[in-house]
C-alpha cells in the first residue's frame, strides 16, 4: 500500500475533551479518527479527531482545510491518523502530536491494479 505524508500537528482543544481520560492510551502509532464537525459554531471547516469514541479534539483550524475536502468527498478512509509523540510535561495543548499519511488502498505491494 503507498502512504504519502499529508500533514503533522498538534491537537487543538485536547484541554476541552476527553484526552485527559485517554491521555495514557494515546501511545506512539495508535490510530486516530476523524469526523467532520460542520455545525461547528468556530470553524464550519471543523475536523474533529477521536480515539475510540472518545473525542480528543480537533485538527488545528491552520491545518484543516484538505481534510475537510477528503472527508467531504468521501475520501476519509485513504487518510491514516496515527499518534507521533506524547509528553504529558507540556502545555496540555502540546501533549499530544499526530501525523497523517494519504494512503493508496488500490496499490498493494507497489503495483497498479489491473484495468
Amino acid at each position: 500500500m503507498k502512504t504519502e505524508h499529508l500533514a503533522h500537528f498538534f491537537i487543538a482543544g485536547f484541554t476541552y475533551y476527553d484526552g485527559a481520560l485517554v491521555f495514557r492510551k494515546l501511545k506512539i502509532g495508535k490510530k486516530l479518527r476523524l469526523e467532520l464537525e460542520e455545525d461547528n459554531k468556530y470553524d464550519h471547516r471543523a475536523v474533529a479527531v477521536y480515539y475510540k469514541k472518545h473525542k480528543i479534539g480537533f485538527i488545528p483550524r491552520t491545518e484543516n482545510r484538505i481534510f475537510y475536502k477528503l472527508l467531504k468527498i468521501g475520501l476519509g478512509e485513504n487518510i491514516r491518523m496515527t499518534v507521533q509523540s506524547t509528553d504529558r510535561r507540556q502545555h496540555p495543548e502540546s501533549q499530544v502530536q499526530i501525523v497523517a499519511h494519504l494512503i493508496n488502498k488500490n496499490e498493494q505491494d507497489g503495483k497498479a491494479p489491473d484495468d
